[in-house]
């Protein structure tokens, strides 16, 4: 077994589940990867080849043993004969480097780019309890950071590692040609060199763990504070942010430094061990001449090689350390990777057009939760009607949307659109139909049109027109100096909070959905926008009866017109009716339409 052998086979041997995953990568291009090891074995090969014609220039034509029988004319012809075949070897070697590392870029691009890809796909497939459970940023950071070690490490595999391993299983076979004692030298050092790598490298790693951990949290941080800059800035808080975050970035600064103190001590004991080796080797070289046993050519070759391959061993530190840094990495891909995504029906039911929804006795309860969220929900709606839920805060009014558009999956009880149970469906599919108006409006930096048609591309610009219009958009296009092509947010026209809703409510309408969803859709606007908001959405109802309109809201006054109202109580229907039939049953629906008909009445007073 050679000098890297040991550690090779540590780094295989002990992280075989991570090695998997890289290597399912490296097999998509496997003839790309056995390209690039040939031409790296033929890089070393023929530079292996200049010491060998070193030792015959000066065996035959230096220092030959008949010194007197050969002419000066055929030492120098031979001589040149030799050095000719040293450049061309030398010139096999480069070419051979430049294309080992032409594909070598190749693969670790494709490699990088198709892991980053997957991450992210696969990311984007996760159950959506899985991303409110994580910060924002952190499966970026863990991505980024995986392409980039593992890019990092099959450099170094490639060009040091294995061209190393090729290069001294070359020179031990030469060396037992022609001694085996020359052989047990490099034989020499590897317990030490492996013991050492090994403690060290298992320090590495684990400090590297913890440098990955904090980085990972550093990027969710950052990634918070920067998206919710508002409210850092109004609250005079930036001073803490920044003492908060440097904290973090400071402690990732002392484990680096301390890292980097275990990888120089590395690299110091091998370098040490690699010139000991070296030079132990040359006393056994030096008495091997004495003796006669070994010619001056043969010296020569052997100090060449030596110089060839210990000053590469030396690198291996560095190959260490990019492999323990990989292996974090890779831990932290395969963790996401691992997780069950939301799975899909093998054979799925196609829903051309959504004409009914039922829940039937649905039960939900969150993961870190103590009790259900919601207990034994049961409604049915059509095409054409409008369904409204309200309740306290914290009654389940959110997560029964989020349960209905397929981002939760009831513990218990059926979902059916059409009556088809929504685990036969394609959820995808299924949303596509699906005309979504939150509390919390999210739009895109650029143009007004830009941020309509990410629900349908194919969209008209009167379609568009249309939609903003039907949101009561009116006040926002009058500011629009370029129309459906101005920009809006940074960089161009500033739009208010309840701009951004109508927005959000056009661009739900220019879907044309079977089931128009308005989770709180006025909740952020003012009186008289809220009116005119609530108008559009009873025009919606009404005239659309192509499609079923259900409200989450709070303020029963935008619901008032609804075929069917829910009251939503800890997770309970405890009424249901007409807003006339509620009032008269005197009970939590009646109490809270007191309680906003006492507090408008008191505003409009004052």
């Amino acid at each position: 077994m050679s000098l890297l052998a040991i550690p090779f086979f540590y780094f295989c041997g002990n992280q075989k589940s991570l090695m998997k995953v890289l290597l399912s990568y490296l097999k998509k291009h496997k003839w790309i990867v056995v390209l690039a090891l040939v031409l790296a074995a033929i890089n070393i090969g023929f530079s292996l080849l200049d010491p060998l014609i070193t030792k015959y220039i000066v065996d035959k034509y230096m220092v030959p043993v008949n010194h007197g029988v050969y002419s000066f004319d055929f030492r120098l012809h031979g001589s040149l004969v030799l050095v000719g075949l040293a450049i061309g070897a030398a010139m096999v070697s480069r070419i051979a480097k430049n294309f080992q590392d032409y594909y070598t870029n190749i693969i670790t691009q494709k490699v990088g780019v198709e892991m980053y890809a997957d991450g992210l796909k696969h990311s984007l497939e996760l159950p959506f309890q899985v991303f409110e459970d994580q910060r924002s940023g952190e499966t970026l950071g863990i991505l980024q950071k995986v392409r980039l070690d593992c890019q990092t490490f099959i450099t170094s595999f490639i060009s040091i590692l294995f061209v190393s391993l090729i290069g001294m299983i070359m020179v031990i076979v030469v060396s037992v040609t022609v001694s085996y004692k020359v052989t047990l030298v490099y034989f020499a050092a590897v317990p030490i060199i492996a013991f050492v790598s090994a403690a060290l490298s298992r320090r590495i790693k684990k400090i590297q763990k913890n440098i990955v951990s904090q980085t990972t949290a550093l990027a969710g941080s950052t990634t918070e504070s920067l998206r919710n800059i508002e409210l850092v800035k109004s609250l005079g808080l930036v001073k803490q942010e920044i003492a908060r975050l440097n904290n973090t970035t400071y402690k990732i600064l002392d484990l680096e430094l301390k890292k980097v103190k275990y990888v120089r001590s590395m690299s110091f004991v091998q370098g040490t061990v690699v010139n000991l080796v070296r030079s132990i080797m040359m006393v056994v070289l030096l008495m091997l001449i004495f003796k006669g046993t070994l010619t001056p050519g043969s010296y020569f070759m052997f100090l060449f090689y030596s110089f060839f391959l210990f000053n590469p061993l030396q690198e291996l530190g560095n190959v260490i350390q990019a492999w323990r840094d990989a292996e974090v990495s890779l831990g932290n891909f395969h963790s996401i990777i691992s997780t069950p995504i939301d799975l899909k029906p093998e054979k799925p039911v196609l829903l051309e057009k959504v004409n009914t929804l039922k829940f039937s006795n649905v039960t939900f309860k969150h993961r870190t939760a103590n009790r259900n969220a919601l207990n034994h929900i049961t409604f049915e709606t059509n095409t054409g009607q409008t369904i409204a839920f309200v309740g306290p805060s914290g009654s389940g009014k959110t997560t029964l949307v989020k349960l209905l558009v397929g981002l939760y999956q009831p513990l218990e009880g059926d979902i059916l659109y059409n009556n088809v149970l929504s685990k036969d469906i394609d959820l995808d599919q299924l949303r596509e139909k699906i005309g979504f108006v939150t509390q919390d409006t999210q739009l895109f930096s650029g143009t007004i049109r830009e941020n309509l048609l990410f629900v349908r591309p194919g969209a008209t610009d009167e379609e568009c027109m249309l939609v903003l219009e039907r949101a009561a958009c009116r006040t926002l296009l009058a500011r629009a100096d370029n129309g459906l092509d101005t920009v809006i947010g940074e960089g161009g026209v500033k739009v208010s909070g309840g701009e951004k809703q109508r927005l959000s409510i056009a661009r739900a309408l220019l879907r044309k959905p079977d089931i128009l969803v308005f989770d709180e859709a006025t909740s952020s606007l003012d009186s008289i926008t809220e009116e005119e908001i609530t108008e559009t959405i009873k025009d919606v109802s009404v005239v659309g009866d192509h499609h079923i309109t259900i409200l989450i809201a709070h303020r029963l006054s935008t619901i008032m017109h609804a075929d069917t109202i829910h009251v939503l109580e800890k997770g309970h229907i405890i009424e249901s009716g007409k807003h006339a039939d509620l009032l008269a049953q005197k009970g939590l629906y009646y109490a809270m339409w007191r309680q906003q008909i006492g507090e408008k009445l008191e505003v409009e007073e004052a």
